[in-house]
């Protein structure tokens, strides 16, 4: 059953534990460093009752409605209508929240649909796995996930003294459930999450064992706690000046766990540190997921590019063929992401039982596309938007005031566009360009799966290498071999043939 906006706000009051520095977070939905983003969230659930955006927010089975992103793809059809709601999600945050409800859905439902693989000689966890994906849809789950250990976690000597060691790991067992103390990274939204999956995204050395746990813990758990890196929403001005960051700070936290209980039933991996990592890759779950980065990246760079248009538009030197061509060239990376998405699903792949997966293969790529142009895109933006933006007001309350009021609206104003227009569009350039909000963006896109040889490798794993030998071997076997043999073996017969007498 599908929740409402203010069911969703409710929910977060449940006592999770949530700390910037020393600060101790009492509730998201009121605190200043977290309430406006808390409503963009809640108005992506109130979509979900809105005729414009339910078919494809939603999906119907058995005469009950889930979100779309909990949908098992069975035909292209239902790709193409998971992409819709993750399009639809994206727009509504304008590509800025990247782990919102849909991102850790695709992981629940990709896993759900090749739960076998979870049954391993020394654990049966199929049916914990096709459980939880029930559960979550029919709670309408919103999960964050942290996957990362804390750097220097696997060195061979962690010092001396500690109680308690830095990467998350099971630390205990009983019959209920297992116990996890330690640190995993990094939760993006998890302030704004019911529950956090945990898990390995990276390859464990031997001797981690215990650190080899995959599991969903509601952000409430005792003994949970959540720590936020610098909420930038905070230090917003106003929504004039600081748009984005006003809204839409989907913030990061460290999840750090002191002995906290995690029932049998919602654990998926224990104590296997090869299956820890491999689940993301050997179901569709890291694709499902991923594909939503596609899309969201691709709302991003529209608002950029669109951003870029409306600045030359403004300083009237779009008509010059040089800023024409710039604009140009932001627009055919635009196409090219597009086209990426739309490969991933006219490219699918089809899995047993009759189910389907976007095209992993092109998923990363377009992943490691976005990873490397992002940096170009804002560069290019950057120059097309000059000093312009320094040539405003400090901030908008010099439209408090009669006097600057007054002069600010007659000195800046331009035929293309009133004062405070002009205002808005550099305020949202500085956001999205110059600002620590704008700071954490880059650094989010460029290492989304962290640094770029991690995602060729994932490139060359699901690269179709037999395809490229056939193609080559198809080549070099068309050659007419046996005429080359055969002339030398005429040559052969004449260099050993007895010089005639001269």
């Amino acid at each position: 059953m599908i929740k409402t906006g203010a069911e969703y706000l409710e929910g977060l009051r449940d006592g999770r534990v949530i700390y910037i520095g020393g600060e101790k977070v009492e509730d998201v939905t009121t605190h200043p460093g977290f309430r406006n983003a808390a409503r963009s969230y809640a108005r992506i659930y109130d979509a979900r009752f809105e005729d414009a955006t339910r078919d494809a927010l939603t999906y119907e089975e058995d005469g009950e409605r889930f979100a779309a992103y909990y949908l098992k793809p069975r035909s292209r059809a239902d790709l193409e209508h998971r992409t819709r709601c993750s399009t639809i999600i994206a727009d509504l945050t304008y590509g800025m929240m990247g782990r919102s409800p849909d991102f850790i859905g695709g992981y629940i439902t990709g896993v759900a649909m090749q739960p076998e693989i979870f049954d391993t000689d020394s654990f049966k966890f199929a049916k914990n796995v096709e459980a939880y994906w029930d559960f979550a849809r029919r709670n309408d789950l919103f999960v964050s996930h942290a996957v990362t250990p804390p750097p220097g976690s696997r060195d061979a000597k962690y010092g001396g003294g500690r109680t308690m060691q830095p990467a998350l790991q099971v630390v205990g067992e009983d019959d209920a459930g297992l116990y996890v103390s330690g640190m995993k990274m990094l939760a993006t939204s998890a302030a704004f999450s019911d529950e956090v999956w945990i898990g390995n995204i990276q390859p464990l050395a031997e001797g981690h064992e215990a650190e080899a746990i995959t599991a969903c813990i509601p952000c409430n758990a005792p003994g949970l706690s959540l720590w936020s890196r610098k909420p930038f929403e905070r230090y917003a001005v106003s929504e004039f000046d600081n748009p984005l960051a006003y809204r839409y700070d989907e913030s990061d936290c460290i999840v750090v766990a002191e002995r906290v209980h995690i029932p049998w039933e919602r654990v998926f991996v224990h104590n296997d540190s090869h299956l820890s990592r491999e689940i993301y890759f050997r179901t569709p779950a890291h694709t499902l997921s991923n594909h939503q980065s596609s899309v969201r990246y691709r709302a991003k760079i529209r608002l950029l590019i669109a951003l870029a248009r409306r600045i030359t538009n403004l300083a009237g030197t779009d008509k010059i063929p040089a800023v024409q061509d710039e604009l140009g060239h932001l627009a055919a990376l635009y196409g090219q992401v597009s086209a990426m998405v739309d490969g991933q699903i006219q490219g699918h792949e089809e899995l047993p039982g009759g189910l389907v997966n976007y095209n992993r293969h092109y998923m990363y790529a377009a992943i490691y596309f976005a990873t490397q142009q992002y940096d170009h895109i804002c560069a290019k933006v950057r120059e097309l938007l000059g000093g312009g933006v320094l040539q405003m007001p400090a901030d908008v309350s010099v439209m408090d005031n009669p006097e600057t009021r007054a002069t600010f609206e007659e000195l800046w104003d331009m035929s293309s566009a009133t004062a405070l227009d002009r205002y808005k569009v550099m305020k949202l350039a500085w956001d999205i360009l110059g600002t620590d909000f704008a700071g954490r963006h880059t650094q989010y896109e460029r290492f989304y799966m962290g640094p770029a040889f991690v995602v060729r490798i994932h490139n060359g794993r699901e690269c179709p290498w037999g395809e490229f030998d056939a193609t080559l071997d198809g080549l070099l076997g068309s050659y007419d071999t046996g005429e080359v043999l055969n002339r030398g073996q005429e040559m052969d017969k004449l260099a050993a043939t007895p010089k005639a007498a001269e």
